[in-house]
């Protein structure tokens, strides 16, 4: 029998043919830039839990990797006679094994017991964190670990980080003993049913659905996709399709557009579907005209990035806060003159207050504020005017002006080579064959973006490096707001 670590034990809960591939065929698995860099934060907000449950430095961090599994098992066990913090204590028992993030000691009826507590990235406790805590503590019992509470220590995203390396308050804890200490039974039944799909010659035949990104982004889609027949306009190209719909017609095996009943779609998904199966772009140019009619030049064009940290850097700054580092902006006067602002710190320190201050100055007191998929850049003005009261007035009044191109073209555009999606990186190739993404060398998206910065404020990255990433952000956040500018003219039938 071989033995499961509590990672497998959950991939089977997600999925038995997750689990059979990661044991059997893992060199199939091709994990996202999303999935990499969720396992980076994890790591990171553990190396911070170890400081805030150990603060004087007197606990143990075990490794696996440079110690082996049995190694750690057998020093797990002795290090539970001792009255000190244990970080990724190994414990192996009924097939399964696993490590703790966190234990400590604590005495009841005058016997050294001990705490255990899980560390999640997230920002509240979900239903697969109670299975994940299940098996922890089963595992621990199992071996005979005098355990008296289990707790989930997840991010509160309303902390504000003090600054000074002071992470008092990031985590937030929950009492979970209760929901899982009752569940050994259910526990002993994956690890007994996973143990099966394991030891199977063949792997399971299971069809790709909804989970195989739920509860975890699943690194053998690709390989499980490649597998099945494909749908050559496939339903999910439908915009705001209902969950009921989707499961309607998946229950009667409808996979394509043609095959989806006009009587069951909206206009928007009539027009959709027509315009996929005849191959000819919808565009109503005077309805997207009338509705820019009132917005007289001059014009602003304007796009921010942004990065996170599940760990703030910066003081005064919460976990996951969007921060923006850089913003275009392209003026477009009232004879038409076109000319490019931009913004970038790469400095390392907070950009915020040199971002707002730059902002004001760069779009003036009047015009149009063009942006596409205004939710975004108007929030994060709202928070630079919470975190920066005497910008507040004029950081507010550039939201009052802000027009968003995104209803325009969901309401008046559509071309089948945007397969369902209104981003401007799927609509600006349609609208505007000359313009496209692919061309820019380096950074092509947000989330390349963010790396980018990243490793540009690293105090490891030479200069020259660091100004090749300076020019490649440049150009890819220019490009945001020029394409704004032809989308534009496009949609309100401006020559320019």
């Amino acid at each position: 029998m071989k033995t499961l670590s509590k990672s497998k034990i959950l991939a089977y809960r997600q999925c038995p043919k997750r689990l059979w591939l990661e044991v059997h065929k893992p060199g199939l698995r091709e994990d996202s830039a999303a999935t990499k860099n969720s396992f980076a934060v994890g790591h990171q907000v553990g190396d911070i839990a170890r400081q805030l449950y150990d603060p004087k430095g007197k606990g143990v961090l075990l490794d696996p990797q440079e110690e082996g599994f049995d190694a750690v098992f057998d020093r797990t066990q002795v290090l539970l006679q001792t009255a000190q913090p244990i970080f990724e204590a190994g414990f192996c028992a009924e097939g399964a094994l696993s490590l703790a993030d966190v234990m400590l000691p604590v005495r009841k009826s005058g016997e050294l017991a001990w705490r255990m507590i899980e560390v999640k990235s997230s920002t509240s406790v979900k239903d697969y964190h109670q299975d994940d805590a299940a098996v922890q503590s089963f595992v621990a019992r199992s071996v005979g670990v005098p355990l008296t509470k289990i707790a989930l220590a997840h991010i509160d995203s309303d902390w504000v980080y003090p600054g000074n390396g002071d992470y008092d308050g990031l985590l937030l804890e929950n009492d979970i003993t209760d929901e899982v200490f009752n569940r050994g039974d259910e526990v002993r039944s994956w690890i007994a049913d996973a143990q099966q799909i394991v030891a199977k010659r063949l792997e399971p035949k299971v069809a790709t659905g909804a989970h195989c990104g739920s509860p975890y982004e699943c690194g053998f889609l690709q390989y499980c996709q490649s597998a099945e027949p494909q749908a050559e306009q496939p339903i999910q190209w439908l915009p705001s399709l209902s969950k009921k719909l989707r499961v309607q017609l998946k229950a009667h095996g409808v996979t394509e557009i043609r095959e989806v009943p006009d009587d069951l779609l909206n206009e928007k998904q009539r027009r959709v579907k027509a315009v996929t199966l005849s191959g000819k772009a919808y565009f109503d140019h005077q309805a997207a005209a009338k509705a820019l009619a009132a917005y007289k030049l001059p014009a602003y064009f304007m796009d921010f990035e942004t990065i996170q940290f599940a760990v703030p850097i910066w003081k005064g700054t919460r976990p996951y806060q969007q921060i923006p580092f850089q913003f275009s902006v392209h003026h477009l006067s009232r004879t038409g003159k076109i000319k490019q602002h931009a913004f970038l710190d790469l400095s390392g320190s907070d950009p915020s207050k040199a971002f707002a201050e730059a902002l004001i100055a760069t779009c003036g007191e009047r015009g149009p504020i063009f942006v596409y998929n205004a939710g975004f850049e108007t929030a994060r003005i709202r928070e630079l005017s919470e975190r920066f009261p005497r910008l507040k007035r004029q950081l507010l009044a550039l939201n009052e002006r802000v027009v968003d191109l995104l209803p325009i073209a969901r309401d008046y555009y559509y071309h089948p080579s945007q397969c369902g999606s209104w981003s401007i990186k799927a609509v600006l190739p349609a609208l505007c064959p000359d313009l496209n993404y692919g061309d820019l060398t380096g950074v092509q998206n947000g989330g390349m973006a963010m790396e980018a910065f990243l490793e540009a404020i690293n105090p490891q990255t030479n200069k020259e490096l660091k100004a090749e990433i300076e020019e490649q952000l440049l150009a890819y956040c220019s490009l945001d707001t020029y394409a704004m500018v032809r989308m534009w003219a496009v949609f309100s039938g401006t020559a320019l």
